[in-house]
C-alpha cells in the first residue's frame, strides 16, 4: 500500500471528525475502535478495513465513496 495514499485519507477523517466536533478519544469510542488505533489511522500508519471504513463514514454521516475523495480540490478546507 502506498504510504501517501494512508496519509492523505487519515488527514481527511481527521478533517472531517474536527468539523463535526469529535474528538479523537469520542470519534474512536462512537466506531467501536481504540483511541489509539483511530491516531495510527490519521497518522496513515495502519491500513483500516472495509468494516472500520463503513463505520467512520456513518459516523461522519457521509458516503463512503467520499471518504476516498481526498484527491479532489477543496474537499478538506
Amino acid at each position: 500500500m502506498d504510504p501517501d495514499i494512508l496519509k492523505k485519507f487519515g488527514q481527511e477523517v481527521q478533517v472531517r471528525r474536527k468539523k463535526l466536533g469529535f474528538s479523537q478519544e469520542r470519534f474512536a469510542h462512537e466506531i467501536g475502535v481504540h483511541r489509539t488505533y483511530m491516531g495510527f489511522i490519521e497518522r496513515g500508519e495502519r491500513n483500516p478495513t472495509l468494516g472500520t471504513l463503513y463505520k467512520i463514514s456513518r459516523a461522519l454521516n457521509i458516503r463512503l465513496d467520499e471518504l476516498f475523495a481526498f484527491d479532489q480540490p477543496c474537499l478538506s478546507q
